[in-house]
């Protein structure tokens, strides 16, 4: 963990800043599955990332990514850990993901999701950016640039509890 705010990131720059820093050519890269769970907010902690890959693990109290957006040069999957999470798509399709289930988003597919379990969301986010632009680009349904920490998204402040995610 290389930040003040104990692991995870407190912006979309900072998140990508990380991920960038982590980058490591022709070594494995070892991580651990962990998080301090937050009672509100959310929090993404990077925690491994290559040229054209990327893993963040990210937890939810309540809310998720509330607008729809898309991102045209990643393909993305989402694998629950703990919680449930209701996936939209552009034309109104629907699908709780709970744990031990996934959804995978190639790039250029619109969605939005949010928590829908009384319990914390944790979920493993795997990118893989395309060969061309930019690999954290997140648009919204217009075309326009609407980062993660976007007032769209409804963030609020983060608030820590006392438990843990992957910590024995």
């Amino acid at each position: 963990m290389d930040d003040k705010s104990g692991g995870f990131a407190d912006s979309s720059q900072q998140l990508h800043e990380s991920l960038d820093s982590r980058i490591k050519q022709g070594v494995p890269t070892f991580f651990r599955l962990e998080a301090q769970l937050p009672t509100r907010g959310r929090t993404n902690i990077p925690l491994a990332s290559s040229e054209n890959m990327w893993v963040v693990l990210k937890t939810y109290a309540s809310g998720g990514e509330n607008e729809l957006h898309t991102h045209p040069h990643e393909d993305h999957t989402f694998i629950v850990l703990q919680g449930q999470a209701k996936f939209y798509g552009p034309a109104g399709e629907t699908k709780i993901v709970g744990p031990n289930e996934g959804v995978l988003l190639p790039h250029g597919t619109f969605y939005w999701f949010h928590v829908c379990s009384e319990e914390p969301l944790v979920m493993a986010r795997v990118g893989a950016g395309t060969k061309d632009g930019d690999r954290f680009a997140r648009l919204d349904i217009d075309g326009g640039v609407m980062e993660g920490d976007d007032p769209r998204n409804k963030q609020v402040p983060v608030i820590l509890s006392d438990a843990w995610y992957g910590r024995s």
